[in-house]
């Protein structure tokens, strides 16, 4: 599909969303983070944006390994290729092995998960197929984190939906690899 706001130039990123969106490119290896220079047309909510993202990830309270393994669920129950692309790398980085980001796509009820694990993968599942967390669910959160940490997951989930919504809805095209 062809995208329905190409990604911009400096004219249109501004001097300060042009200069973040190159820096990244190089960083990911990227001829154009397509993502960053289409939202960067948006100038100070974009800007606004990436400092809440970054306060979920990387900066977030949560083990990186566990957040790279809700991003890539949210990203496959959502079809977010753009998302699950970078989230692959990504977890690869957190030490998630090709066998789990397999199992990932399997989900909460694929057999070798830790009850940790499987409730983390229940819960995101829960909360893009229903927008809600079960009673039960939340139980067994609660066993294994704090509520700041809860409160982060479902912020978590949330932001990745509604950038898989955003990705899908403005029909942003997948990064192309350096050669």
């Amino acid at each position: 599909m062809k995208p329905r706001i190409t990604p911009g130039t400096l004219a249109e990123l501004g001097p300060a969303n042009w200069g973040f969106s190159r820096l990244a490119a190089r960083v990911m290896r990227v001829d154009d983070v397509h993502l960053f220079s289409t939202l960067g047309q948006s100038r100070g909510l974009f800007r606004a944006w990436l400092m809440f993202s970054a306060r979920l990830m990387p900066f977030g309270s949560l083990p990186r390994y566990e957040v790279e393994m809700m991003i890539l669920r949210v990203s496959y129950l959502r079809g977010c290729e753009y998302e699950y692309d970078h989230h692959e790398r990504l977890g690869k980085r957190a030490g998630l092995s090709a066998a789990i980001i397999e199992r990932i796509e399997q989900g909460p009820t694929a057999p070798g998960w830790s009850v940790r694990h499987a409730a983390l993968l229940t819960a995101v599942d829960q909360l893009i197929q229903t927008k809600d967390i079960d009673d039960e669910t939340w139980a067994r959160l609660s066993r294994f984190f704090k509520n700041r940490e809860l409160i982060e997951i479902v912020m978590l989930v949330g932001q990745y939906d509604s950038l898989a919504t955003t990705i899908k809805s403005l029909r942003i095209e997948r990064d192309r690899r350096k050669k």
